[in-house]
C-alpha cells in the first residue's frame, strides 16, 4: 500500500485492474485505492506476472501493507507465504510453556546444595517463590520432596501466554496485531467497523481509551504467595499505580443529557496525530506583519470584471500573495525548504502547497508545482482547479505530496491573526488573514502625512526555530510586505 499524501495512513482497495496469472507492464494501472483525501488509480512498480492478490476488493489496510505478489514465475509466490509464518510462534508458545515449566524445577534441586550464594541474585525473577522453599530445609530429602508440588504454582503463568494467541485465526492488519498484542487486549471484545466487521485501528484505539485490557491483571496475583518476603508486596504497589494515575488523566467530562457524542472520523484521528506530532518535532514561533493591500485593491478592483469574464472565477487577494511570496522565496531561500536528518534541506523549485477546507471534515494541501516559473494568471488557475478537485477527491497521490512552503487562508472568514501549524518536513507557513478598510498614514509626493482610508490585512508566519532565526524570518516577511505594497501588479496580469 502506497503513501498517498502525507497524512494518510491506510487505504482502501476499491478495484482490481489484473487477475493472478496476467501479464502487467511497468507503470500500467495495477488498483484503484480511495483514502479519506483522495482516489486513485496505482500503477505497478514493476513488470511481470500477477501471481498473486492478497488483498482483495473492499478490504482496508495499512500504508506499507503487501497487497499482492509480482514476479517472473514459480519463485516469486513463495514470498507472500512468509507473513503468516511469521504469526506461527504466537500461538506456539502456548503449547510449549507447560512442557518447559516442569523441567527446570527438578533443576535446581540438584542445585539446591551449593546453592545458598545463588539464592541472592534469584529474588528478581517471578521464580523465587519455588527457590525460596528448597534452601530452608537442610536435608536432600526433603528438598527432593518439594519439587513434587510446585508444579501447582507453576501452571499459572501459564495463563500469561493466552493474551498472545487471541489474535490467532483473525484477519488483522500487522498494525491492529501490534496494538492489541501490545497492550494486552482481548481481540474477542473489541467490535469492528471496517469492511465485513474487520477490527481497524481506529476500534482498537477505542477499546484502549475505555480499559479493554485482557487478562493482564491474572498473572499478578501469582507471585503473591504466603512464603514470598515481604519484599513482594512493595514490588506489587508500583505496579499497580501507574495505571491509576494514567485513568485520571485521561478521564473524560461525564455525559449530560443534553449532549452528542459525535465520534471522529478517520480523517480527523489522522489530522489530530499529524498536527500533535508537528507540535512535538518543531519549536513552533509565529512572526505576523501587517499590510497595506492598497496597491494590490487599486489592480484588483479595476481588472476584476474582465479577469472572472476571461478566467470563469474571481480574482481574489490569494493570487497576489503567492505570486509575491515566490518572488520573496528567491531572496529567502530557508524558508523553502524542508528539515532532513540533522540537515536543512534547501529546495531549488517552489512547490507551493494551498490548504484547501473540505467542507468543514478536515484539511488538504494540494500541490502547485514549480509555481515559482508561473504568472500570477497561471498560479491562480491552479489554485482554482486543485481546490475544485481536491472537494470533488478527484486529486491524484503526486498532487498532494511534494510541497516546499505551504500557505493556509484563512482570511475569507475575516480573522484578523492565525498561528498556524507547520507542514512536516517543511519550515515555514504562511497564513493569509482578513484584508478589511482601515485608517492608515499615508504620506505624499513631498513626504506630507495624511490619513487615508486603505485595504490593511496581517501576514501571519509560523516557522521552525531549528531552521534560522527570528531576524531571518522578520527580514522575510518584511520583503514580502514590500512586494505586496510596490510591485507592478497591472503589468503582472497582461
Amino acid at each position: 500500500m502506497p503513501q498517498l499524501g502525507e497524512t494518510v495512513t491506510e487505504g482502501t482497495i476499491t478495484r482490481w485492474f489484473k487477475q493472478p496469472g496476467e501479464m502487467v507492464a511497468l507503470d500500467e494501472v495495477l488498483f484503484e485505492v480511495s483514502t479519506d483525501k483522495v482516489d486513485s488509480e496505482v500503477p505497478s512498480p514493476v513488470a511481470g506476472t500477477l501471481t498473486e492478490i492478497i488483498v482483495p476488493e473492499g478490504d482496508t489496510v495499512d500504508v506499507g501493507v503487501v497487497l499482492a505478489v509480482i514476479g517472473d514465475g514459480d519463485g516469486a509466490p513463495a514470498g507472500a507465504p512468509a507473513a503468516p509464518a511469521a504469526e506461527e510462534p504466537e500461538p506456539a508458545p502456548a503449547p510449549a510453556a507447560p512442557a518447559a515449566e516442569p523441567a527446570p524445577e527438578p533443576a535446581p534441586a540438584p542445585a539446591a546444595s551449593a546453592a545458598e550464594p545463588a539464592a541472592e541474585p534469584a529474588p528478581a525473577p517471578a521464580a523465587p517463590a519455588a527457590e525460596e522453599p528448597e534452601p530452608a530445609p537442610a536435608p536432600a530429602a526433603p528438598a527432593a520432596e518439594e519439587p513434587e508440588p510446585a508444579p501447582a504454582p507453576a501452571a499459572e503463568p501459564a495463563p500469561a501466554a493466552q493474551p498472545a494467541s487471541t489474535t490467532a485465526g483473525v484477519l488483522l492488519s500487522p498494525v491492529v496485531r501490534r496494538l492489541i498484542s501490545e497492550n494486552n487486549l482481548d481481540v474477542g471484545a473489541i467490535s469492528g467497523t471496517g469492511v465485513g466487521g474487520r477490527i481497524t485501528r481506529a476500534d482498537v484505539e477505542s477499546a484502549m481509551a475505555s480499559g479493554g485490557a485482557a487478562a493482564a491483571p491474572a498473572p499478578a496475583p501469582a507471585p503473591t504467595p504466603t512464603p514470598a518476603p515481604a519484599s513482594a508486596a512493595p514490588a506489587a504497589a508500583p505496579a499497580s499505580a501507574p495505571p491509576e494515575q494514567l485513568t485520571a488523566v485521561v478521564a473524560p467530562l461525564p455525559v449530560h443529557a443534553r449532549d452528542t457524542i459525535v465520534p471522529l472520523n478517520r480523517i480527523r484521528k489522522t489530522t489530530a496525530e499529524y498536527m500533535v506530532q508537528s507540535k512535538q518535532v518543531s519549536p513552533h514561533v509565529l512572526t505576523a506583519i501587517e499590510v497595506d493591500f492598497e496597491n494590490v485593491e487599486r489592480v484588483r478592483q479595476a481588472n476584476k470584471a474582465e479577469f472572472k469574464s476571461h478566467e470563469g472565477f474571481s480574482l481574489t487577494y490569494l493570487p497576489f500573495i503567492s505570486r509575491a511570496l515566490v518572488d520573496a522565496l528567491v531572496d529567502f531561500p530557508h524558508m523553502n525548504a524542508s528539515m532532513g536528518d540533522g540537515e536543512l534541506i534547501v529546495h531549488g523549485a517552489v512547490n507551493l502547497a494551498i490548504a484547501v477546507d473540505l467542507n468543514f471534515e478536515g484539511l488538504l494541501a494540494p500541490v502547485i508545482r514549480n509555481a515559482d516559473g508561473m504568472r500570477m494568471r497561471a498560479i491562480a488557475r491552479n489554485v482554482v482547479d486543485l481546490a475544485t478537485r481536491a472537494r470533488a477527491k478527484k486529486l491524484t497521490a503526486d498532487e498532494i505530496t511534494g510541497g516546499t512552503f505551504t500557505i493556509t487562508n484563512p482570511g475569507q472568514y475575516g480573522t484578523m491573526m492565525q498561528f498556524p501549524i507547520i507542514n512536516q518536513p517543511q519550515v515555514a507557513i504562511l497564513s493569509t488573514d482578513g484584508i478589511s478598510r482601515k485608517p492608515v498614514v499615508v504620506k505624499d509626493e513631498f513626504g506630507n502625512e495624511t490619513v487615508g482610508i486603505h485595504s490593511v490585512g496581517v501576514l501571519a508566519l509560523a516557522w521552525d526555530h531549528r531552521a534560522f532565526d527570528g531576524a531571518y524570518a522578520a527580514a522575510f516577511l518584511d520583503r514580502l510586505r514590500t512586494i505586496i505594497e510596490t510591485k507592478d501588479w497591472e503589468a503582472e496580469l497582461q
